[in-house]
């Protein structure tokens, strides 16, 4: 890119780390040097390519550039990464419609984790994310991995050896991997299912998932947003008859009643779920016990499993819980999940109506 004229910004988490990689690129560039800043981390190439480097510890300096590449060097130390993606280095790819790579160790699910999980999303086109261990560079032998593996704390071998997002211990829910091993299904003759509806609002996602009402087993996740209100009822009511459902729990709460009038209209067995602090907690602390005693196996699905492995719950001053998906990221998945394992719990799944 920079050898093309174009200029490039490069980002670290800390002035040191910056300075370290300033001599390498330095070194690695002064057949092609035109000038160079030491005070600003600045090299201009006689292609006309720049490169700009910069401290995350300082990132509002960066506001008011223009870059056609910016890389950002092991982000995931960076505690308010999409803070500084957002308001800071989005802007300056606006006008040469440029691009981002982010690359770092997992720390956890933070937001390095949310900006990966946008990559594993297929109705995120413009993001790509990838995952590679250790053992995928050629130039560290196999004994020195081995080694690794075998003084290494498992937790720290697969964090920064297998290059994995270990859970964290304040994770909402636990065994999630376990359960996720399910392909989707198409519908048996003989078998009960149900599904719980989550309804998107705005940028939100609307969720079916559909669960064998008798193995309580995962069967289908449909997963949309931004299609016309038409488009939303003929997608549900494709699924309820797809798996000839005994019921469908939707969401009551926003566009949900109307969502739900309308399917009712149209002769479906439907039971209106209205989501408040008290339900929320219910449904969510009844999920987590599922996973938590194995009863309940999930699709193999990144999407679901990622909004799963980062839910989180906070205790209130009354001793209470509130559940949610951290900032930026969405939790409609885990949701209609909840919804349809409630469904099933509650031994609803028989009801011909809702009301």
């Amino acid at each position: 890119m920079v050898l093309a004229g174009q200029p490039v910004g490069v980002m670290f988490p800390t002035y040191k780390m910056l300075s370290e990689v300033w001599r390498e690129f330095v070194n690695t560039f002064a057949p092609l040097k035109k000038d160079k800043s030491e005070q600003e981390h600045r090299l201009e190439l006689i292609t006309g390519g720049v490169i700009e480097m910069w401290s995350a510890e300082a990132a509002d300096a960066v506001r008011g550039r223009k870059y056609k590449r910016l890389i950002f060097d092991e982000c995931a130390m960076v505690g308010n990464l999409l803070d500084i993606w957002n308001a800071v280095l989005r802007p300056t790819l606006v006008d040469l419609q440029g691009d981002a790579y982010f690359k770092s160790t997992p720390k956890g699910r933070n937001g390095f984790w949310q900006l990966f999980s946008f990559g594993q999303d297929a109705l995120n086109p413009e993001w790509k994310s990838w995952q590679f261990p250790t053992s995928a560079n050629p130039t560290i032998p196999p004994s020195e991995i081995e080694a690794m593996r075998r003084t290494m704390p498992e937790i720290i071998y697969r964090q920064e050896v297998l290059a994995e997002f270990v859970d964290d211990q304040g994770g909402v829910f636990r065994r999630v991997q376990e359960a996720a091993v399910l392909d989707p299904r198409e519908p048996e003759t003989n078998r009960q299912y149900v599904a719980g509806v989550d309804v998107a609002s705005s940028v939100d996602y609307t969720v079916v998932s559909v669960l064998d009402a008798e193995s309580k087993e995962m069967a289908y996740l449909d997963r949309f947003n931004r299609v016309d209100y038409p488009v939303l009822i003929d997608r549900l009511a494709g699924v309820y008859r797809r798996y000839n459902l005994t019921s469908m729990t939707v969401e009551a709460n926003s566009i949900g009643r109307p969502v739900i009038d309308e399917l009712v209209k149209r002769g479906l067995a439907i039971v209106a779920f209205t989501t408040t602090s008290a339900t929320k907690q219910a449904v969510i602390q009844a999920l987590q016990a599922a996973f938590e005693n194995g009863v309940i196996r999930v699709l193999n699905n990144p999407i679901l499993i990622g909004e799963l492995l980062s839910f989180e719950s906070k205790r209130a001053p009354s001793g209470s819980f509130t559940y949610s998906a951290p900032d930026g990221m969405h939790d409609d998945c885990v949701m209609s999940l909840a919804i349809a394992w409630h469904a099933i719990s509650a031994e609803r799944w028989f009801f011909s109506s809702y009301d």
